[in-house]
């Protein structure tokens, strides 16, 4: 058949046939092969586990796919807590009718992406809801990891005096999926950032384990983010906007379209607040990687407007900057 079709999630030989023939062909490994009802792990010392559902429309977007994203997301999530990324589960619900070549490349995509990760997808589900009871596919994923450092880095332990770098580029995600989902198209092409982060947060944390705070900016982006951090640490973030990189294609959509970069989603990029002692360390690991050419200190903490994010404007002044409010573009992962 070319579509999904409602019998391939009733737990039957269809069930079997699909499952054997799409999702062991490419996210198979020793572990999901013994088709047992829970995956037997083995895991030292303390652990960090994540949860997260995608839903993103469009499901294909220029630097990915619902797929590479599922696993990049909760990959990232793990990594944020100064976790090694090691296994993760993944649940689909797929809508009947889906097209069977853009579910087998979502997959592909998936099993291209774990491998990339360095992570085993050892249990999963897969449920079909009617036509029109779902749009085309969702996928759950849960990460688990083994945390490399001790303390681990949280939100809630940025210091007076800390400062705040970023990996890179803002807003590159969300405006990617925005672009795509409208039909818009700018003189430079959009991408999306969307990667996994693990490899360069282990190499970060390897040479500096001081490191107080990860955090990758998804849903909110760096305003948000660094809201959340601020109000966790009951601390005070200043930071320069001169200083914050932005695509010039991010920003020249964004200038049209009259959305601030700062509060669109990232998939690939992450915060990291340190003592500034360590900045010249850290940054010199970042940038490095290919995933951290554009590392920059953007800004630090300060003891003024605990709770708050505040920004210092090309001119001098400053403005605060407060949390997304309501939905600025749904459904971005």
């Amino acid at each position: 058949m070319d579509k999904v079709l409602l019998d391939y999630g009733s737990g039957g030989r269809a069930s079997h046939r699909f499952v054997a023939d799409l999702f062991f062909k490419y996210l198979g490994n020793d572990i999901l092969a013994r088709m047992d009802d829970a995956a037997v792990l083995s895991l030292t010392g303390p652990v960090a586990m994540s949860t997260d559902s995608f839903v993103v429309d469009p499901i294909f977007f220029p630097g990915g796919d619902i797929g590479s994203l599922a696993v990049h997301g909760t990959v990232n999530d793990v990594a944020m807590m100064g976790a090694r990324p090691l296994y993760l589960t993944c649940g689909f619900i797929l809508e009947e009718g889906l097209p069977m070549d853009d579910l087998a490349r979502i997959v592909a995509s998936m099993g291209e992406a774990a491998r990339q990760a360095g992570v085993r997808i050892v249990a999963g589900d897969t449920k079909v809801v009617p036509r029109g009871a779902a749009d085309k596919i969702f996928i759950n994923t849960t990460g688990i990891g083994e945390i490399m450092v001790d303390p681990a880095p949280s939100g809630h332990r940025a210091a007076l005096g800390d400062v705040v770098i970023v990996s890179g580029s803002m807003g590159d995600h969300g405006l990617a999926i925005l672009s795509t989902r409208e039909g818009l198209s700018f003189d430079s092409p959009v991408v999306s950032d969307s990667a996994a982060l693990g490899g360069i947060v282990g190499r970060l944390l390897a040479a500096v384990p001081g490191v107080h705070v990860l955090r990758d900016p998804t849903r909110g982006g760096l305003a948000t983010t660094l809201n959340e951090i601020a109000g966790q640490s009951n601390v005070g973030i200043e930071l320069m906007q001169a200083d914050i990189p932005v695509d010039p294609a991010v920003a020249g959509g964004c200038a049209v379209l009259g959305l601030d970069p700062l509060y669109l989603a990232n998939e690939g990029k992450f915060l990291c607040i340190l003592p500034e002692a360590e900045a010249e360390a850290a940054l010199a690991v970042l940038q490095a990687d290919p995933l951290g050419t554009g590392a920059v200190v953007i800004g630090r903490v300060t003891d003024e407007h605990a709770g708050k994010v505040a920004m210092v404007t090309p001119l001098g002044g400053k403005r605060l900057l407060g949390m997304l409010e309501g939905e600025q573009l749904p459904r971005i992962c």
